[in-house]
């Protein structure tokens, strides 16, 4: 089942439901937040309450995406409640880039490619046990999260403004402050990898940008294998086009491993909040030399998760901007 939600033209919040092409209301003005929240205290899936819901009239998705209307998959009202994190060096193949941008005068053995050799020998244990950490960063609050079909602002400090094609877990943390996860949904974890490159201690820096999630979101388990493709379109023409994959089959670390990681920290448990996890990928049109311009759509998509996922490039005309001032109290 996937799940979506747009903006209806009175303001409120719609769900709209599909099992394959056809989509259709869902019989209630909760949001999805709201329906994922009411799941948890009534002990019920998300499938099971939709079917006690019921569902209504059919309706056209990709109208209501070229209308604008349609909005991230979850999100708490509060966006200061929405919290988005994500993990790197996750996926095989994902270590190659990220040495290239960090790789030392002697040759030695980056701290990636090591962080990446732990994921590798001790991301995917066995039984109960943990597993090793993965790297962890930190992106913003709800403020910075984009609808489907909105623009991605690169700040006028900016040295770069490039995709990331990722699959994120939407989360939310129950009334005892146990997390649920309500599903997956496709990512553009947008990063500023000119930063990055300058020196892998800036990485926390170049995170700190707006990212996009949805348009729709996977309800139940993540396929092992996922095959998606990630393209950026200028003036109507493709200047980069390749595949992207993720799921366990392509990564160094469980799903269960990561999420163990992000929630282990009681911080992360507040009952009510929302939780955006992006699983990190391993294609970037950075690492082809792909320079982005404002204007430029990126497009990420994925049959496994409905409709594309699309948002324009917009940069600054601030050049590098003023510096801020901190007033005095």
């Amino acid at each position: 089942m996937l799940l979506s939600q747009y903006r209806k033209t009175d303001g409120g919040i719609q769900i709209v439901a599909r099992d394959g092409t056809h989509a259709h209301l869902v019989a209630t003005e909760m949001s999805i937040y709201d329906l994922a929240m009411d799941c948890a205290q009534r002990g019920v899936g998300l499938r099971d309450r939709i079917g006690q819901l019921g569902l209504g009239k059919a309706v056209d998705l990709t109208a209501l995406y070229d209308a604008g209307q349609m909005l991230p998959p979850l999100f708490h009202p509060d966006p200061a409640h929405t919290h988005l994190t994500g993990t790197g060096l996750t996926h095989l193949g994902s270590a190659s880039t990220r040495a290239a941008m960090h790789e030392k005068a002697d040759k030695a053995e980056t701290d990636s490619m090591k962080m990446f050799r732990w994921g590798v020998e001790g991301g995917k244990p066995a039984g109960d046990a943990p597993g090793v950490q993965p790297e962890w960063f930190y992106k913003g609050t709800g403020h910075a999260l984009v609808a489907p079909g909105a623009a991605l602002q690169a700040p006028a400090f900016a040295d770069d403004a490039g995709e990331e094609p990722e699959i994120a877990g939407l989360y939310i943390i129950g009334p005892d402050g146990t997390p649920f996860r309500a599903g997956y949904a496709l990512a553009n974890e947008f990063s500023d990898h000119v930063m990055e490159k300058q020196n892998y201690l800036y990485l926390a820096h170049s995170k700190l940008r707006v990212c996009a999630v949805g348009p729709e979101m996977l309800v139940g388990d993540l396929p092992q294998d996922v095959q998606g493709h990630s393209r950026i379109l200028r003036d109507g023409k493709a200047i980069f086009d390749a595949p992207f994959v993720s799921g366990e089959a392509n990564m160094s670390h469980t799903i269960a491993n990561l999420e163990h990681h992000h929630f282990k920290y009681d911080i992360f448990c507040q009952p009510g909040d929302v939780h955006v996890h992006m699983f990190g990928t391993a294609t970037l049109s950075f690492a082809q030399g792909v320079v982005c311009q404002s204007g430029d759509v990126f497009e990420i998509s994925a049959p496994t998760f409905g409709l594309p996922l699309r948002n324009v490039l917009q940069s600054s005309a601030d050049g590098q901007g003023k510096r801020v001032t901190v007033a005095v109290l």
